[in-house]
Protein backbone atom coordinates (compact mmCIF):
# COMPACT_ATOMS: atom_id res chain seq x y z
CA UNK A 1 0.00 0.00 0.00
CA UNK A 2 2.81 2.39 0.94
CA UNK A 3 4.60 1.56 -2.30
CA UNK A 4 1.47 2.44 -4.30
CA UNK A 5 1.19 5.77 -2.47
CA UNK A 6 4.81 6.60 -3.33
CA UNK A 7 4.18 5.72 -6.98
CA UNK A 8 1.11 7.96 -7.07
CA UNK A 9 3.09 10.83 -5.50
CA UNK A 10 5.93 10.45 -8.02
CA UNK A 11 3.49 10.33 -10.96
CA UNK A 12 1.69 13.41 -9.62
CA UNK A 13 4.97 15.34 -9.25
CA UNK A 14 6.06 14.40 -12.78
CA UNK A 15 2.65 15.37 -14.19
CA UNK A 16 2.68 18.71 -12.38
CA UNK A 17 6.26 19.83 -12.93
CA UNK A 18 7.34 17.71 -15.93
CA UNK A 19 5.94 20.00 -18.67
CA UNK A 20 7.58 23.08 -17.12
CA UNK A 21 10.96 21.40 -16.68
CA UNK A 22 10.90 19.88 -20.17
CA UNK A 23 9.91 23.20 -21.78
CA UNK A 24 12.67 25.05 -19.92
CA UNK A 25 15.22 22.38 -20.89
CA UNK A 26 14.30 22.59 -24.59
CA UNK A 27 14.30 26.40 -24.71
CA UNK A 28 17.68 26.55 -22.94
CA UNK A 29 19.20 23.74 -25.01
CA UNK A 30 18.63 25.47 -28.34
CA UNK A 31 19.50 28.94 -27.04
CA UNK A 32 23.23 28.29 -26.68
CA UNK A 33 24.70 28.15 -30.17
CA UNK A 34 24.40 31.32 -32.24
CA UNK A 35 24.62 30.55 -35.95
CA UNK A 36 21.88 32.60 -37.60
CA UNK A 37 22.57 35.83 -39.48
CA UNK A 38 19.96 37.78 -37.50
CA UNK A 39 18.42 37.86 -34.04
CA UNK A 40 14.91 36.97 -32.96
CA UNK A 41 13.77 40.58 -33.17
CA UNK A 42 15.24 40.81 -36.69
CA UNK A 43 13.20 37.81 -37.86
CA UNK A 44 10.04 39.13 -36.21
CA UNK A 45 10.36 42.42 -38.11
CA UNK A 46 11.15 40.62 -41.39
CA UNK A 47 8.09 38.38 -41.04
CA UNK A 48 5.81 41.29 -40.13
CA UNK A 49 7.05 43.28 -43.14
CA UNK A 50 6.54 40.35 -45.53
CA UNK A 51 3.07 39.71 -44.12
CA UNK A 52 2.33 43.47 -44.40
CA UNK A 53 1.32 43.69 -40.77
CA UNK A 54 2.48 47.29 -40.66
CA UNK A 55 0.42 48.18 -37.58
CA UNK A 56 2.28 45.64 -35.41
CA UNK A 57 5.45 46.77 -33.61
CA UNK A 58 8.19 44.82 -31.82
CA UNK A 59 9.58 45.86 -28.43
CA UNK A 60 11.79 44.44 -25.70
CA UNK A 61 10.34 43.39 -22.35
CA UNK A 62 11.32 41.84 -19.03
CA UNK A 63 7.94 40.16 -18.45
CA UNK A 64 8.16 37.20 -20.86
CA UNK A 65 7.73 36.78 -24.61
CA UNK A 66 4.15 37.57 -25.65
CA UNK A 67 1.92 39.33 -28.13
CA UNK A 68 -0.22 42.22 -26.92
CA UNK A 69 -3.37 42.37 -29.11
CA UNK A 70 -4.53 45.59 -27.49
CA UNK A 71 -1.32 47.49 -28.20
CA UNK A 72 -0.62 45.53 -31.42
CA UNK A 73 2.87 44.81 -30.11
CA UNK A 74 5.12 41.74 -30.02
CA UNK A 75 7.17 41.91 -26.85
CA UNK A 76 10.32 39.81 -26.69
CA UNK A 77 12.78 39.22 -23.87
CA UNK A 78 16.49 39.90 -24.23
CA UNK A 79 17.11 36.15 -24.73
CA UNK A 80 15.09 36.37 -27.93
CA UNK A 81 15.75 39.94 -29.04
CA UNK A 82 19.50 39.91 -28.81
CA UNK A 83 20.43 36.35 -29.72
CA UNK A 84 20.94 34.51 -33.02
CA UNK A 85 19.94 31.08 -31.78
CA UNK A 86 17.31 28.60 -32.93
CA UNK A 87 15.23 29.25 -29.82
CA UNK A 88 15.31 33.01 -30.45
CA UNK A 89 14.10 32.87 -34.05
CA UNK A 90 11.48 30.16 -33.40
CA UNK A 91 10.01 31.94 -30.37
CA UNK A 92 9.87 35.16 -32.41
CA UNK A 93 8.00 33.31 -35.18
CA UNK A 94 5.58 31.92 -32.57
CA UNK A 95 4.73 35.44 -31.40
CA UNK A 96 4.29 36.57 -35.00
CA UNK A 97 1.84 33.68 -35.24
CA UNK A 98 -0.26 35.40 -32.58
CA UNK A 99 -0.12 38.65 -34.56
CA UNK A 100 -1.46 36.75 -37.58
CA UNK A 101 -4.27 35.35 -35.43
CA UNK A 102 -5.17 38.87 -34.36
CA UNK A 103 -5.09 40.12 -37.95
CA UNK A 104 -7.36 37.32 -39.20
CA UNK A 105 -9.81 37.60 -36.30
CA UNK A 106 -8.99 34.19 -34.82
CA UNK A 107 -11.78 33.66 -32.27
CA UNK A 108 -9.83 31.83 -29.51
CA UNK A 109 -7.37 34.75 -29.37
CA UNK A 110 -10.23 37.26 -29.13
CA UNK A 111 -11.82 35.18 -26.39
CA UNK A 112 -8.52 34.99 -24.52
CA UNK A 113 -8.02 38.76 -24.75
CA UNK A 114 -11.46 39.41 -23.28
CA UNK A 115 -10.95 36.79 -20.57
CA UNK A 116 -7.59 38.20 -19.50
CA UNK A 117 -9.10 41.65 -19.00
CA UNK A 118 -12.03 40.22 -17.05
CA UNK A 119 -9.82 37.86 -15.05
CA UNK A 120 -7.54 40.69 -13.93
CA UNK A 121 -10.53 42.60 -12.55
CA UNK A 122 -11.89 39.49 -10.83
CA UNK A 123 -8.47 38.73 -9.29
CA UNK A 124 -8.24 42.25 -7.87
CA UNK A 125 -11.70 41.92 -6.32
CA UNK A 126 -10.76 38.47 -4.97
CA UNK A 127 -7.57 39.82 -3.41
CA UNK A 128 -9.53 42.58 -1.64
CA UNK A 129 -12.02 39.99 -0.35
CA UNK A 130 -9.24 37.71 0.93
CA UNK A 131 -7.61 40.60 2.78
CA UNK A 132 -10.92 41.66 4.29
CA UNK A 133 -12.14 38.20 5.38
CA UNK A 134 -9.94 37.90 8.52
CA UNK A 135 -11.15 41.30 9.74
CA UNK A 136 -14.81 40.42 9.09
CA UNK A 137 -14.38 37.03 10.76
CA UNK A 138 -12.95 38.65 13.89
CA UNK A 139 -15.69 41.29 14.06
CA UNK A 140 -18.81 39.33 13.12
CA UNK A 141 -18.08 35.58 13.45
CA UNK A 142 -20.86 35.13 10.88
CA UNK A 143 -21.07 31.92 8.77
CA UNK A 144 -21.37 34.05 5.64
CA UNK A 145 -17.70 34.99 6.04
CA UNK A 146 -16.84 31.46 4.89
CA UNK A 147 -18.78 32.07 1.67
CA UNK A 148 -16.82 35.28 1.10
CA UNK A 149 -13.56 33.39 1.64
CA UNK A 150 -14.61 30.79 -0.92
CA UNK A 151 -15.48 33.48 -3.48
CA UNK A 152 -12.24 35.32 -2.85
CA UNK A 153 -10.19 32.16 -3.20
CA UNK A 154 -12.02 31.17 -6.36
CA UNK A 155 -11.37 34.60 -7.88
CA UNK A 156 -7.66 34.65 -7.08
CA UNK A 157 -6.80 30.99 -7.76
CA UNK A 158 -9.36 29.32 -10.03
CA UNK A 159 -9.96 32.10 -12.57
CA UNK A 160 -6.28 32.29 -13.69
CA UNK A 161 -6.27 28.49 -14.15
CA UNK A 162 -9.34 28.71 -16.39
CA UNK A 163 -7.68 31.46 -18.45
CA UNK A 164 -4.52 29.36 -18.93
CA UNK A 165 -6.57 26.33 -20.02
CA UNK A 166 -8.61 28.38 -22.50
CA UNK A 167 -5.34 29.84 -23.85
CA UNK A 168 -4.06 26.45 -25.05
CA UNK A 169 -5.89 26.32 -28.44
CA UNK A 170 -4.46 29.72 -29.40
CA UNK A 171 -0.96 28.65 -28.36
CA UNK A 172 -0.94 25.40 -30.34
CA UNK A 173 -2.42 27.19 -33.36
CA UNK A 174 0.24 29.92 -33.20
CA UNK A 175 2.96 27.27 -32.99
CA UNK A 176 1.93 24.63 -35.52
CA UNK A 177 -0.56 26.31 -37.86
CA UNK A 178 1.19 29.68 -38.14
CA UNK A 179 4.85 29.69 -37.09
CA UNK A 180 5.94 26.26 -38.35
CA UNK A 181 4.61 26.72 -41.92
CA UNK A 182 6.27 30.15 -42.08
CA UNK A 183 9.62 28.82 -40.93
CA UNK A 184 9.45 25.80 -43.26
CA UNK A 185 8.21 27.53 -46.41
CA UNK A 186 10.31 30.65 -46.01
CA UNK A 187 13.60 28.80 -45.56
CA UNK A 188 14.29 30.89 -42.47
CA UNK A 189 15.86 27.90 -40.74
CA UNK A 190 17.80 24.93 -42.21
CA UNK A 191 15.70 21.81 -42.97
CA UNK A 192 17.72 19.81 -40.46
CA UNK A 193 16.56 22.22 -37.72
CA UNK A 194 12.84 21.59 -38.33
CA UNK A 195 12.57 18.71 -35.78
CA UNK A 196 14.21 20.88 -33.11
CA UNK A 197 11.98 23.80 -34.09
CA UNK A 198 8.92 21.61 -33.52
CA UNK A 199 10.18 20.83 -30.01
CA UNK A 200 10.68 24.53 -29.29
CA UNK A 201 7.18 25.35 -30.56
CA UNK A 202 5.74 22.60 -28.39
CA UNK A 203 7.68 24.03 -25.45
CA UNK A 204 6.11 27.45 -26.11
CA UNK A 205 2.64 25.91 -25.87
CA UNK A 206 3.51 23.70 -22.88
CA UNK A 207 4.49 26.77 -20.88
CA UNK A 208 0.77 27.45 -20.49
CA UNK A 209 0.06 23.81 -19.71
CA UNK A 210 2.65 23.99 -16.92
CA UNK A 211 1.11 27.19 -15.54
CA UNK A 212 -2.33 25.54 -15.58
CA UNK A 213 -1.09 22.44 -13.73
CA UNK A 214 0.73 24.47 -11.07
CA UNK A 215 -2.40 26.59 -10.73
CA UNK A 216 -4.44 23.42 -10.17
CA UNK A 217 -2.00 22.43 -7.42
CA UNK A 218 -2.62 25.76 -5.70
CA UNK A 219 -6.39 25.22 -6.02
CA UNK A 220 -6.04 21.76 -4.45
CA UNK A 221 -4.05 23.21 -1.54
CA UNK A 222 -6.70 25.89 -1.06
CA UNK A 223 -9.53 23.31 -1.04
CA UNK A 224 -7.65 21.27 1.58
CA UNK A 225 -7.28 24.41 3.69
CA UNK A 226 -11.02 25.08 3.50
CA UNK A 227 -11.85 21.53 4.60
CA UNK A 228 -9.86 21.83 7.84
Amino acid sequence: MNKMIYIIIVVAIVALFGPHLWAKHILDKYNRQEYFSGTGIDLARILLARLKLNDVTVDMTDTGDHYDPVGKTIRLTNKVCGRKTLTAVVVAAHEVGHAIQDHTGYKPLKTRTRLIGTAQKIERVGAVIMMGVPVLAALTRAPSVGVLMFLGGFATLCVPVLVHLLTLPAEFDASFNRALPMLSAGSYIPPEDIPAAKKILLACALTYVANSLIGLLNVWRWIRLLRR
